[in-house]
């Protein structure tokens, strides 16, 4: 069977044709529409075939391209597909001529425009090449252009395809050579046609805020602008859902972590997160600054008190966690003049460890971390300085009472580290390549797809608590019978023990050893005192982690922004504070210097708690424990 082009002419063929809709000469706008008449005409086996008889020959007098540009990009695939170059002769509004780039080689064809219609047509063609090609992987027509097209399915699925992935993947299928910099310009490229610039971005900001706050109303979405160019400064976004869940069902702790983007623009990501019943990260505001500041996050904290608004005044004091940088500390004072605000043990530990590089010291350290009591934490201290004179300047700069489990006033629950640092990072890695609207609908997704998932699950759930705290009851539970129980009265317990002696009020929740205070949840020596009277010691746990608290965090919906083509006219103006709807934004003026960022690589090990180094109690030497010693009694 001949060629299939664009324009077609069928000879006669071994295949009978059943309908007289299809005759020789006929002409088809392209060759999809020919398959799908070959189709409908029962040759479904011609139109199969048709691909292969493309590869054989791609060109035919009489085929048809929608414009000159379409022609054009498909005149380069055949040349580098075919392993030849080609020099153009004549391009305009009306005729395209090509012909083979090396002296003497007939290979020539001629493109000419339709009369009446956009599309154009090959007039002639000279098929056959004399000469022998391209020797070398390097091609004339692997533009920056056609590296874009060749890479956009790539990109799409994945916008982390680096530079040198599209290098070896281009060499691979096409065996054609390009520069780094024509795969870097190539991914940009095809970065804009699919995401839009980052300038563009910036410009549909005041209208995405606009859709965020009429798809998910009572939501806030805000943007500033600053400078006589109005140029961007800060965007900040809490879905309406989010609110919703953390009032009414979180319990009163929050991170706050930021994160530094690397794209063409830099700026920085600012977050504020709780955490469910289940400890799972609960994301609650988001914002983007043109540079983290003292000035920036004390916006950020005021942005977050109108969120939080008159409820806070009926929840129980916030507890804040966090690095504790200046900026931070300043606006927490400022606008939660009553929370705990602490330190992230993660932070202090690291700079413990990295402070004074002593794994025996860090073993005692970690033990003091988690002291119950004031007298064992000072028992701790007291074995640090006997080993490093340097801890007390040490525990000057860094207060105990900011993060020491025995000092530190605000509840926890268990919760001593910001699970939010690992979630930030995993963003901006994802994220700092698209502009900043697809970089908001990319956390929006996630977080759309975490409140369906976790909605789901609890509606699976059977049991008082959720699992996590489940497994804990179920521990303290299964301590609690090595407990010797003596009843003072109706709510007072005395729990003996080989070790020591607590006193457990169950009306009040309190346990001397102070775990039942501090985690929300009953001890084991609660729940040994519970389990004496005939108490369910599930019920004795904080409401933050039942069941019930659990489904109504995630029973908001985070609705879906609807395409930039269906979006209405914008109106006067933003609510919330906003900039108006019909300014246009501008890219900040800070932009990403020339040459190879410096990369710290964030491990994903280092957000937990390092592994303890065992020391035995009767030779003090570390590795080996107590049992297995082999020191003579």
């Amino acid at each position: 069977m001949a060629e299939l082009g664009l324009t077609q002419r069928i000879p006669n063929s071994s295949h009978a044709l059943t309908d007289e809709s299809l005759v020789m000469g006929q002409e088809f706008a392209n060759v999809d529409a020919c398959r799908r008449n070959m189709a409908e005409q029962g040759l479904a086996t011609m139109a199969q075939n048709s691909d292969m008889v493309l590869a054989d020959q791609p060109l035919v007098i009489g085929q048809v391209f929608p414009d000159v540009d379409t022609c054009r990009r498909t005149l380069k695939d055949i040349a580098i597909a075919m392993h030849f170059e080609i020099r153009i002769v004549k391009s305009d509004r009306s005729r395209f001529i090509a012909k083979c780039s090396k002296e003497g080689c007939p290979w020539r064809v001629h493109v000419a425009k339709c009369p009446g219609v956009p599309t154009f047509t090959i007039r002639t063609l000279h098929g056959e090449h004399t000469c022998e090609g391209v020797q070398n992987h390097h091609h004339q027509q692997a533009s920056v252009g056609w590296v874009a097209r060749s890479v956009e399915a790539r990109v799409r699925d994945n916008p982390q395809y680096k530079p040198k992935e599209i290098l070896q993947d281009i060499q691979d299928k096409h065996g054609v050579a390009v520069s780094y910099m024509q795969a870097w310009r190539g991914k940009e490229r095809s970065m804009a046609a699919l995401h839009g610039t980052f300038e563009e971005g910036y410009q549909l900001l005041p209208a995405y805020c606009e859709q965020i706050r009429r798809t998910n109303p009572g939501s806030i979405a805000s943007v500033v602008a600053t400078g006589q160019d109005n140029c961007f400064q800060r965007l900040f976004v809490s879905y309406r859902a989010a609110i919703y869940g953390f009032l009414n069902a979180c319990r009163p702790l929050l991170e706050l972590d930021r994160v530094h983007l690397k794209g063409k623009y830099l700026g920085t990501i600012l977050c504020a997160a709780a955490v469910d019943a289940d400890d799972a990260l609960f994301p609650l505001a988001i914002a983007i600054v043109d540079a983290e500041s003292s000035e920036s996050w004390m916006w950020f904290m005021s942005e977050l008190r109108k969120l939080l608004g008159v409820n806070t005044d009926s929840m129980p004091r916030l507890t804040i966690l966090s690095e504790r940088t200046m900026g931070m500390v300043e606006a927490v004072e400022t606008h939660f003049p009553n929370a705990f605000h602490g330190f992230c043990l993660r932070y202090i530990s690291e700079n413990f460890r990295d402070t004074f590089k002593n794994s025996k010291l860090v073993n005692i350290f970690w033990n003091a971390v988690y002291a119950l009591t004031s007298a064992e934490f000072e028992n701790k201290i007291t074995e640090m300085v006997d080993i490093s004179q340097d801890v007390v300047a040490w525990f000057h700069h860094f207060n105990p009472q900011l993060w020491a489990v025995a000092y530190f006033e605000g509840v926890r629950y268990g919760h001593f580290t910001l699970g939010v640092t690992e979630l930030l990072y995993n963003w901006a890695l994802e994220c700092h390549e698209l502009p900043i609207v697809q970089m908001m609908e990319h956390m929006r997704h996630q977080m759309t797809s975490w409140f369906s998932d976790r909605r789901n699950m609890g509606m699976r759930l059977t049991s008082i608590l959720v699992p996590s705290a489940e497994k804990r009851i179920s521990e303290a539970i299964a301590d609690a019978h090595c407990y010797k129980v003596l009843r003072a009265n109706e709510v007072e317990f005395e729990i003996v023990s080989t070790e020591r002696t607590n006193i457990v009020d169950i009306r009040s929740r309190i346990c001397s050893c102070r775990r039942w205070q501090l985690y929300g949840l009953p001890c084991a020596h609660a729940a040994a005192a519970l389990i004496s009277c005939g108490q369910n010691a599930h019920l004795f746990a904080e409401h933050c982690f039942t069941v019930h608290s659990y489904r109504e965090t995630y029973s908001q919906m985070i609705y879906p922004v609807p395409d930039r083509s269906l979006w209405k006219e914008p109106g006067e103006g933003a609510e919330g504070g906003g900039a108006k709807v019909d300014i246009t934004i501008h890219p900040p003026k800070i932009r990403r210097p020339p040459g190879r960022p410096k990369k710290k690589v964030l491990r994903i090990e280092s957000f937990k708690r390092p592994k303890r180094v065992v020391q035995c109690g009767r030779c003090h030497m570390l590795g080996h424990s107590q049992k297995k010693c082999t020191l003579p009694i």
